[in-house]
């Protein structure tokens, strides 16, 4: 009866695998991609993170000053685990937040207010573009506002879930991240489309993206340390510059393909809820071309490999 259950539920995650992962739903998330021109606006979006993150963390670090346990850089070093040359550049990227206090102002306080809302409203333009939004542009500033104080209100959050569950490795810290990301990344296509995306809508986007960044941040944990530490050692403290916006463009490539994703997994929702399921025959037969496609390029390749026996090195 045990061998019987385990058989049906093998049955079960393998159709479902395969109803999600046929040809024709990857040609749908793809074509939606490359819609929203989704590499340049992950570019675009690490671009503005770093630009905001940068001075965000400096005039943090001078304001707050003694009241925190650890600065910027330190919460880095931790967090990524890195030594040697990374750590040192790191460490001297945001040295200038102990030193920076009487330069701060207005001016500063502007300039990281103008950043910050260009960061929201380049995040915004990737819910537009994906849900085909009429765009408001800086008709929604108060909306940018309140989501800047929810990004760094998530900051603290996930930052204090790192220190005290014990990096990105842990499976607490992990597990904790992905609530807490999957909460805000839904409330931040809600408020940055000014609530024109209902929540049913976000809810796919929300745990296709977490789940990703779940498994990014597992990777991220072992080669982020390496690629802090070449760039270091090649380009010295502009080295960590590059290798923060490498991992920046990692994560918003990872958010733009999930908006995509999501977006298309609530549409097929929505037509099997009307009955508009495709039937396995039909999923049957798109994966049998596909693999008659693959099957037919293998043998023509293998044909022109062997006609050409002099080019095979």
């Amino acid at each position: 009866m045990e061998g019987r259950t385990a058989r049906i539920n093998r049955e079960r995650i393998f159709r479902t695998l395969t109803f999600w992962l046929r040809p024709a739903f990857a040609l749908r998330v793809v074509n939606r991609f490359q819609r929203i021109v989704g590499f340049d606006r992950s570019m675009a979006l690490a671009s503005s993170a770093l630009t905001t993150l940068i001075p965000l963390a400096v005039l943090l670090g001078a304001v707050l000053g003694g009241l925190v346990p650890s600065d910027a850089s330190e919460r880095i070093i931790h967090r990524y685990d890195l030594d040697g040359a990374g750590a040192e550049a790191v460490d001297s990227l945001f040295s200038a937040s102990q030193t920076a206090g009487a330069g701060v102002g207005v001016l500063g306080a502007l300039f990281l207010t103008i950043s910050a809302l260009s960061f929201a409203r380049a995040a915004q333009r990737l819910f537009e573009q994906t849900w085909e939004l009429k765009p408001l542009s800086v008709r929604n500033s108060r909306n940018g506002l309140w989501w800047i104080a929810g990004l760094g209100g998530y900051i603290l959050v996930t930052g204090w879930i790192s220190m005290v569950l014990g990096g990105r490795l842990a499976l607490s810290a992990v597990v904790c991240e992905a609530a807490v990301n999957a909460v805000f990344l839904v409330w931040s296509g809600r408020i940055l489309s000014a609530g024109r995306i209902a929540w049913p809508d976000l809810i796919p986007f929300g745990i296709t993206a977490t789940i990703l960044l779940a498994a990014y941040s597992l990777g991220a944990a072992l080669y982020l340390p390496r690629l802090f530490n070449v760039y270091a050692s090649r380009y010295g403290v502009v080295g960590a510059v590059f290798a923060m916006l490498s991992a920046l463009f990692t994560v918003m490539l990872v958010l733009v393909a999930s908006a995509a994703l999501g977006r298309e997994v609530r549409e097929e929702l929505i037509l099997i809820r009307q009955g508009r399921r495709p039937s396995e025959r039909e999923v049957r037969r798109q994966w049998d071309s596909v693999v008659e496609q693959a099957v037919s390029r293998w043998r023509r390749a293998r044909e022109d490999v062997s006609h050409h026996p002099g080019q095979q090195h």
